[in-house]
């Protein structure tokens, strides 16, 4: 119901602002996948991914290996020194939830260096933004990419390609479409896993549509009374 509401609430919204005043959208996603700078960005930062996942892994395998001796000469042990031994166990498996936090949990070292790589090319898609606002008298401007969402686009509307070219990027070969960016300025829904629950849904839709769906009749061309 809350998804009929916004979705209602948008058309509203793109009515209202297209009597009131001029406006345009872009899909920021595909402007960042044509950037260079942006597919150079999030190569570095698979890079610093993966060095921090493996050191973690490293980490969780030391833990797993104290347990393992702990269990094979627990028998051995004195109550003394099995509460020592839990102890420093417990200890650094504290230590490794508390590394992976700072790499991975809000405003850690992730996020911190995506930021420092991300938002200057941000910044300058912002700016094109800007400036092909200003140059077309554009009002608003909505992001085809963003959580807005956009039932129908007239492409007279779409000023991506202006973007583009603000930004130097405008080729044929280019703008042809391609891979949308893992990481664009929004999350893509449609880059979300399918679930068993969503497959049973599309087909429920599918099947609603087909149903719906009115064959077009074709037209029949009157006798000229010539």
């Amino acid at each position: 119901m809350k998804k009929f509401l916004f979705i209602f609430l948008t058309g509203f919204l793109l009515a209202h602002v297209s009597q009131a005043q001029k406006f345009g959208y872009i899909d920021s996603n595909f402007i960042l996948s044509k950037m260079p700078a942006y597919a150079k960005a999030q190569t570095e930062l698979d890079k610093y991914t993966e060095a921090w996942q493996k050191e973690i892994e490293g980490m969780h395998q030391e833990v797993e290996k104290m347990k393992q001796n702990y269990k094979a000469e627990e028998v051995l042990l004195t109550e003394e020194m099995k509460q020592k031994r839990l102890a420093e166990i417990a200890k650094k498996e504290a230590e490794v939830r508390e590394y992976q936090r700072k790499v991975f949990g809000y405003e850690g070292m992730m996020f911190k260096r995506r930021q420092d790589l991300i938002r200057p090319i941000q910044d300058e898609v912002f700016t094109a933004v800007e400036k092909v606002a200003k140059a077309k008298g554009l009002q608003t401007v909505f992001d085809k990419s963003g959580d807005l969402i956009m039932i129908y686009t007239n492409p007279v509307h779409d000023y991506t390609e202006y973007v583009l070219e603000e930004l130097g990027l405008a080729t044929d070969k280019q703008n042809a479409p391609g891979q949308r960016p893992a990481n664009g300025i929004v999350d893509d829904p449609d880059s979300l896993p399918e679930t068993g629950i969503e497959n049973e849904e599309s087909q429920n839709q599918t099947q609603q549509n087909k149903q719906k769906t009115v064959p077009t009749k074709t037209p029949v061309k009157k006798k000229s009374n010539n």
